[in-house]
């Protein structure tokens, strides 16, 4: 399902009608996270946001992996495999597990350090990285789940549209009430400018948090290889608007934008539609990462798909922190904290 628009405005009479459920699923939410974690032999440090959606939390956690890695740890990335039809908990092996087995966040992460997808068994998943020699687990998603303890949190927060009407969902793309979940986090990282962004920061400030930001910029050479090239971009992402906009950003010339719903399962007919227009129009077909990943699913193993799979092109994006010792700090917290709670 795509963000209804309504959801990034200021409240209104949709807002307003589903607010009631919105209340009732705030509640569950709260009550859940306030639930006690199991602990695991390793420093947790979760990647979540407080919104439905993405946000910025997969360039995130990869960040962080390679930061542990640059320290001489032996980090594991821990998610759920949104997706993902395998049996989990397991270890992903990129060479025999395509996105339908993990989903398409998982393939990213693997690419940056061994990554166990969990299901909904995240402490059994922990348990599994710590048993294979995981110095650190990096959790992307999960902050609203509480079987795990997590020694650090962060938030990570689109700062164009922030916690949006700051309604909880359905009524808003808030998970739960906002400064209840600033109040279980160590930190905030605002991914981008805007005001709303800023506002959310605002508010973490007084409620304790450390307040990171940082911005995800795009490869140059993929930029330089698109330039001057007509573009169609499609994307299934939690806010594909973002992805247009940061080709927009790159004076890349884009004649048609195609939005679907985050972690869609392309089918070939689709994207047949979509290399047609290419074609017509003489323009070359961009998308994500993830979305690219999720091409290698099994309804494009054919010949006939091979070739045009292999045209599209990819805008690959990284995070860059305003401050870069940021996660340094984020990563000695969570060492002292396991530390402590080890005796």
């Amino acid at each position: 399902m795509r963000a209804p628009a309504f959801w990034w405005r200021r409240p209104g009479l949709a807002s307003a009608l589903l607010s009631p459920v919105g209340a009732v699923v705030g509640a569950i939410a709260l009550a859940r996270m306030g639930k006690a974690g199991g602990r695991v032999e390793a420093p947790v440090l979760c990647i979540g946001n407080p919104t439905v959606g993405g946000a910025g939390k997969t360039p995130t956690a990869i960040a962080l992996l390679r930061r542990l890695t640059a320290r001489g740890a032996t980090p594991f990335a821990l998610l759920r495999g949104h997706g993902g039809a395998a049996p989990m908990p397991l270890k992903v092996d990129s060479a025999i597990h395509g996105a339908d087995a993990v989903g398409d966040e998982a393939l990213l992460l693997a690419r940056h350090a061994p990554t166990i997808v969990a299901g909904g068994a995240r402490r059994v998943g922990a348990e599994m990285a710590v048993a294979v020699g995981a110095s650190h687990i990096v959790m992307d998603d999960g902050f609203q789940n509480p079987s795990l303890h997590k020694d650090v949190s962060v938030l990570v927060v689109d700062g164009a549209v922030g916690a949006g009407n700051a309604c909880v969902t359905p009524a808003g793309p808030l998970r739960a009430p906002l400064l209840p979940q600033l109040a279980r986090a160590d930190a905030v990282l605002v991914v981008g400018d805007g005001s709303a962004g800023e506002k959310v920061a605002a508010e973490a400030a007084q409620a304790g948090c450390t307040v990171l930001r940082g911005r995800l910029v795009p490869d140059p050479a993929a930029v330089a290889a698109l330039r001057g090239v007509p573009l169609i971009a499609f994307a299934g992402i939690g806010r594909p608007e973002k992805f247009f906009a940061t080709l927009e950003g790159e004076g890349l010339t884009l004649l048609a934008r195609h939005a679907f719903a985050d972690h869609h399962p392309f089918r070939p007919a689709e994207i047949a539609r979509l290399v047609e227009a290419a074609r017509a129009q003489g323009a070359r077909l961009v998308t994500t990462q993830k979305d690219r990943i999720r091409l290698s699913a099994p309804a494009f193993a054919g010949p006939e798909f091979a070739t045009v799979v292999d045209a599209i092109a990819t805008l690959p994006v990284t995070l860059a922190l305003d401050d870069p010792h940021g996660l340094d700090a984020l990563v000695d917290l969570a060492e002292t904290r396991f530390q402590a709670r080890r005796f």
